[in-house]
Parts: structure tokens; sequence; C-alpha cells
């Protein structure tokens, strides 16, 4: 049986298909690659929000006064005003802009109530080109991008033993996403601010227990980046940065264990191969970690290195390898997707 059905759950969206109308969010007037495409509902939220008596004004950060609106809406394309033009100012606006529309209880589907994180993404000129601290443009909510199709990023570590099992956590019933589904061994986004191994580090203490010295030994094996629109339609193109890390067989007296720590995570089982692959044909992994286990560099490249998965066993294998490492495709859609303004 394929495995391509599971890398459709996740890698469900392309620019390339879609019937939808999607306005380009550029960050100023002469930048020529979006960062993020928006639905008109989204663009006339925009409009209300200039139009309102608080919105955010560039005195309110120290600088000059002025009258004009935090964005500038044409009909092929958004961007920020000339006088929202700093990393402080943008994420400013962004941080003044969410907050207003949660406390309006707009898109209350992903931003409402327990949904909001408190954690800031941040949001760069090109998606995977200069991805450094210094190199973020803003930074928003972490629940909030999606609303704006923002690419964000995240690490991945999958934690298996000598013998090829693979230790598979079940997430809390009381996450606010995915809660209950199955989970890679270490997984979580990468916040402003962290680099993809500081962030790996925080989240193996965090979510399984596991030190530094532990957590630092996992190897960088790639990365895998997919474009998934959720099941409310909001669009969420993802890259995440994959890590394996083999440990010992626990029978051995392995001090390699991982056990929950911040009640993000149920507990862990030491599952194999076909274990893990039944688990997900039922779809009982949340959807991006289903890329993760089913392609490069994770557990995908872990079942071919290890001749689990092969061109021979696998017909949709070149599909799904491209699939899971997409480019997104802004910078071919300049004026917007199925515009009607052109």
């Amino acid at each position: 049986m394929t495995l391509l059905p599971i890398v459709d759950r996740c890698d469900n969206y392309s620019l390339d298909t879609t019937q939808d109308h999607l306005v380009p969010f550029y960050l100023s007037k002469d930048s020529t690659v979006p960062v993020g495409f928006l639905y008109p509902s989204i663009v006339q939220h925009l409009t209300g929000y200039n139009g309102l008596s608080d919105r955010w004004k560039s005195d309110t950060e120290g600088a000059a006064s002025t009258n004009d609106p935090p964005f500038v809406i044409e009909a092929s394309r958004v961007f920020f005003s000339s006088s929202v033009n700093t990393f402080d100012k943008r994420s400013a606006v962004c941080k003044h802009l969410c907050e207003n529309w949660r406390d309006a209880g707009l898109f209350a589907d992903i931003i409402g109530g327990r949904l909001w994180r408190d954690e800031l993404y941040p949001i760069y000129p090109i998606a995977m080109k200069e991805n450094t601290v210094s190199g973020a443009a803003f930074v928003m909510e972490r629940v909030c991008c999606a609303l704006f199709g923002f690419v964000t990023y995240g690490v991945h570590m999958t934690m298996y033993t000598e013998d090829g099992r693979i230790w598979v956590p079940r997430r809390a019933k009381t996450k606010q996403t995915w809660p209950g589904l199955l989970d890679n061994s270490v997984a979580g986004g990468i916040p402003y601010g962290f680099s993809p191994m500081e962030s790996l580090i925080k989240e193996c203490m965090e979510e399984a227990s596991l030190p530094e010295e532990i957590a630092s030994k996992s190897k960088t094996v790639g990365a895998t980046s997919y474009f998934y629109q959720t099941r409310k339609g909001w669009l969420q193109p993802e890259v995440e940065y994959v890590y394996d890390l083999c440990v010992p067989p626990p029978d051995t007296g392995s001090q390699y264990i991982p056990k929950p720590l911040d009640g993000e995570v149920e507990s862990f089982e030491l599952m194999t191969v076909e274990e893990v692959l039944q688990h997900m044909r039922s779809e009982e992994f949340k959807p991006n970690c289903a890329v993760v286990y089913h392609a490069i560099p994770v557990l995908l490249d872990f079942l071919i290195r290890h001749g689990h998965i092969t061109p021979e066993n696998e017909p949709n294998y070149m599909e799904i390898l491209t699939r899971i490492h997409r480019r997104f495709g802004f910078e071919r859609y300049p004026n917007g997707v199925n515009n009607p303004a052109h």
C-alpha cells in the first residue's frame, strides 16, 4: 500500500492548483517577493483596522508622528506603509493588530481563547533564505501567522534505539492543537531569538525530560517543507529542521529514556517501524508529524536508509520525496492568485 495518501493529508495545498483568490502581502512598496498570501476577508479586516481611531500609529513608538494608516491596500497587493519600515515598527503594528482582532472576537477558531500562545514567530523577507535571528523582518504571534499565510519554522527530532525502534509520544489531551494524537519524539516551533538547535534543546527538556548533554548529541539530518491548509481553510506553509538521535534500548539500562515533564506529552511508547506505519495509516499522528514520519529527512529518510521503503515497494517514491521538499512558489505570484484585478 502506498504511503502517498499520508503525505496528501499534510501537504494538501498548492498556489499552482488552488481556486482560491489570494492577495499577496509584501513588506514594502518596493518588495518583489510576497511574504504571505491573504484571503479577501483578511484584506477587508485590514481595511477596517486602517480606519480605526485607535489603530497603531508610529508616534506611539517614539518616532515622528504620522497619520498614515499602517497598511497600504491596493487591488492586487497589500504592504506596510512607508512609515512602518523597521523591524520594531512592523512588529509593533502586528502586535496591536492581532491583539485588536483577538479582543474583538475575530477569527476565534484560530486565535481565540486558549488558542492564543503568547509566543512570537519570526517572519523573514524571503522564505528559506537567510533564516537567522538577525534576518527576521518582524515577529508575529504564533497562532496569527496562518491568517496571513506566513511561512513558519519548527524542529523535529526522531529518537530511535539501536535495534530500530522509535520513541513515540502521545500529545496531552489538554493541548490546544491536536490533543491526544501521536507526535514525533520531540517537536516544537522555533520562536524568535532561538536557533534551531537551541529550540531543540529547549523542547527536549520541556517535552521529554532530556537534558542538554543528551539533546546536543542529536544529529542534524536536513529539513522538510510542505504546504498545509487547515480544516478551517487557513494557510500554513511550514519548514521543519529535523534531527536524529540514536540511543541504546531501555532494557540495557540506558539513561536515554524520554519522560513527560511540562504536561504537553501524556506518555512515551517505544514502537517498531511496523507499528509506527500502522498508526500513521490510521491517522493517529498529527498532520505535520506525518510528513516528518514519511519523508526525508526524519523517518522516511530513516526507513529508506535502513531498507524499509524503496523504489521497489513504494510506487510513489519520487512523488513523496518531492512533496515533502516543497518550494512554496511565492515568487511566481507577485500579483496574487486568481486575482480578478489581473
